[in-house]
This record gives C-alpha cells, sequence and structure tokens, in this order.
C-alpha cells in the first residue's frame, strides 16, 4: 500500500479479462489497488477499509462468480485498477441484452495513464463480442472525472437518485448513465 515510485521508464500498460484464479502477487496488488482506491473516496462502496482477509475473500468470490466478469489494468505488470461486468440473470430474457458496468477505479498512484479509458473499451469490446447491445452505470455526482470519460465515451445520463451513497455522514446523489454499444440488436 502507500505511494508507488515513479518509473523512469516508458511504462507498459494494459488490461485484461481475468478468467481464472488469480495469483498470490495479482491478488496482493489487487488488494493493495483497492485499499488506495478506497482511501482516496474512489467509490468502490466501502468507505472504510475492510481488512486484507475480507478483500481476498471479495475478489476470490468475484472471480469464481458465474454472473460476474473481471477486468484489470495493469501498470508494468503490476494490477492498478479494475472493473466489473454484472451480467443478466438467465431467467430475465427481456433485459438480456444489457450488462452492468460496476466497481471501476484506478489507483490514484496509477492515474493518467489512460487505463481507465482502456479498462472501458475492453469491457464495451467484450460486450459486443458477447452478444450484449447496452451498457448501464452509475457514478457518485461527486467524481467528475469519471463523469466527463464516460460522458467522453458516449454513455448518456438518464436518471438521477438524490440518497444512493451515504458515505462519511454525508448523503451523496448518483447519475445513472447507458451506452448502447450494438445498434444492430434494436432493429
Amino acid at each position: 500500500m502507500g505511494e508507488q515510485p515513479k518509473v523512469n521508464h516508458e511504462p507498459k500498460v494494459g488490461v485484461e479479462f481475468i478468467s481464472k484464479a488469480l495469483s498470490t502477487n495479482d491478488l496482493n496488488d489487487l488488494c493493495d489497488a483497492t485499499d488506495s482506491a478506497i482511501e482516496d473516496g474512489g467509490g468502490f462502496g466501502w468507505v472504510d477499509l475492510p481488512s486484507r482477509d475480507i478483500l481476498e475473500n471479495y475478489w476470490n468470490g468475484v472471480i469464481t462468480a458465474p454472473t460476474r466478469e473481471l477486468f484489470v489494468a495493469r501498470l508494468d505488470d503490476t494490477i492498478c485498477g479494475t472493473c466489473q461486468v454484472i451480467l443478466p440473470p438467465k431467467n430475465n430474457e427481456a433485459q438480456g441484452h444489457m450488462v452492468t458496468l460496476t466497481t471501476q477505479f484506478v489507483a490514484p498512484w496509477a492515474r493518467s495513464y489512460g487505463l481507465a479509458k482502456m479498462l472501458l473499451e475492453a469491457v464495451e469490446k467484450k460486450a459486443i463480442n458477447d452478444g450484449y447491445g447496452v451498457i448501464n452505470l452509475d457514478v457518485r455526482s461527486t467524481m467528475t472525472n469519471a463523469i466527463k470519460l464516460y460522458e467522453t465515451l458516449g454513455y448518456q445520463q438518464f436518471g438521477t437518485h438524490p440518497y444512493s451513497v451515504i458515505a462519511n455522514a454525508e448523503t451523496i446523489e448518483s447519475k445513472f448513465y447507458y451506452k448502447v454499444i450494438n445498434k444492430d440488436l434494436f432493429g
């Protein structure tokens, strides 16, 4: 945890879809990045840092959940960010064309390398390849950089929820967005 050293070379950046168990090092990196994002108020869902065993159990659960897909961002081979896609339930044919993006973050020490955009682009590409047509997401109204990114990439706001988040005894509004990624599904 803490401040990562600045690199004196052109950093290696990338995003990948995780389809199997994480190595011990990757799980540790993911937990460290999560800690950094939570400490920075990154909207990950936790307000206070959970214990390491809770985080490890959470991430291991995400990987094994059949309704979740995990994408990670790497900076010089170190996991520094992530997002998840929640798949529609199999019994909901009417809304089976939509997925939900959640828990996107990049650790503060890894920002400004374009990784948040790369995560979104990877999610969109896989969702299109898997036959989905719409991505939904929500974001705290205080997360102006994330909102700017979503809107720049074509996400359309369709609503707000004034009581969505309570953090540090403050109620924070969330904004809801969608993006049509495959218009061919809609005639």
